[in-house]
């Protein structure tokens, strides 16, 4: 996996399939460095998206579907899709798009007609399908959410959900930008996400690269500001949507869904239908990834702690869907999201098998 340096531009664009490389932004040098890495095969993908340089959960579903085209063009055999769809399935269990362009890979390569032995070409069309379908997904979200939240002048976000995130101009933050195009937005408050720093190393670099009015705070303070009066809603992407509405999304969720509930304040998810997993019944059934202890232990490369101090780092939690008063998709809004009204925005193509380590026990979130 070799990097090259890529050059500044307003408009991100963090994954490009070249015919023989996937080129990605390096998620995990910004803001301090523009860089692309260049991807050869489905180990480089899968590798990518384990350490956060590849992260979004509608990103990394569609750089999984081009890892599977690299490892095909490499060896067009149902062995190599078999192995490339392992690889990359395993990579981060908690997202569901990963599984889900996962099988949609697998389902038209498995599917085309046996006469014709262009496996790769066969994925290659299914992935610029999958590419394409989510570029659309995040101009439709931009549009029904800025309908949705048209009143709403002062709004946080967690995380980063800009075209880091997912192609386009992403999912919660390409409703922000399309309320700042049509001049309804008076400024955004961006949590900094810890561990990783997602809100303070990239929303901000997206905030600011599209000229929109932001405030960095730390996580800790955004309870106090909500309950202050100082947020007019809140909006938020998501890894994984349950059959019930229940959703996963970076951990520090829940509690912004809580203080949004407590101050009686909208709580919006915005996410293509490809985030909604109608196989897993409810919140308890999702895989919560925990991942290494050091991300806490340390900030942007610094340490902060006794090197022996003891951690945990779910990276996820799940907001109950009561919590929850519309869920934004490419279809249009859904209002207190339940099973029924997501059986309306199933996703298209197989539902995903599942990844990753087995579900949790019921219980508190």
């Amino acid at each position: 996996m070799a990097a090259a340096t890529r050059a500044s531009s307003a408009s991100v664009v963090a994954l490009r399939f070249d015919g023989a490389v996937l080129r990605a932004i390096d998620q995990t040098a910004l803001p301090w460095s523009e860089r692309e890495l260049e991807l050869r095969d489905a180990e480089d993908v899968a590798a990518a998206i384990r350490r956060l340089a590849i992260r979004g959960a509608p990103l990394i579903g569609v750089a999984a579907a081009y890892g599977i085209v690299l490892d095909l063009h490499r060896e067009p055999s149902l062995r190599a899709l078999e192995r490339a769809s392992t690889v990359l399935r395993d990579a981060r269990p908690t997202a569901v798009n990963l599984a889900w362009a996962v099988d949609r890979v697998n389902e038209a390569v498995r599917t085309r007609d046996p006469s014709n032995s262009d496996l790769a070409g066969a994925a290659l069309d299914a992935a610029k399908r999958i590419h394409a379908d989510e570029e659309a997904a995040s101009n439709a979200i931009a549009t029904h959410g800025a309908e949705l939240l048209a009143g709403a002048r002062r709004i946080l976000t967690h995380c980063n959900t800009g075209a880091l995130a997912a192609p386009g101009r992403g999912t919660a933050l390409a409703v922000i930008a399309e309320l700042a195009d049509r001049g309804l937005l008076a400024h955004v408050l961006a949590t900094e996400s810890r561990p990783l720093l997602q809100g303070a190393r990239l929303t901000a670099y997206e905030l600011a690269r599209l000229d929109i009015p932001y405030e960095l705070i730390v996580d800790s303070a955004a309870a106090g500001l909500i309950a202050a009066g100082a947020v007019d809603a809140v909006i938020v992407g998501c890894d994984r949507v349950a059959a019930n509405g229940d959703v996963a999304n970076k951990v520090g969720t829940y509690g912004l869904a809580l203080a949004a509930h407590a101050a009686d304040i909208p709580f919006v998810v915005a996410g293509p239908t490809s985030t909604i997993d109608l196989d897993t019944p409810d919140g308890a059934h999702i895989a919560i990834e925990e991942r290494d202890p050091e991300e806490v232990r340390a900030a942007a490369g610094q340490r902060l702690t006794l090197p022996d101090t003891r951690c945990r780092n779910p990276a996820f939690d799940v907001t109950p869907a009561h919590l929850i008063t519309a869920l934004v998709t490419e279809r249009g809004i859904v209002r207190s999201p339940g099973t029924e009204a997501l059986a309306a925005h199933r996703p298209a193509g197989p539902a995903p098998r599942p990844a990753g380590p087995a579900p949790r026990a019921p219980g508190p979130t």
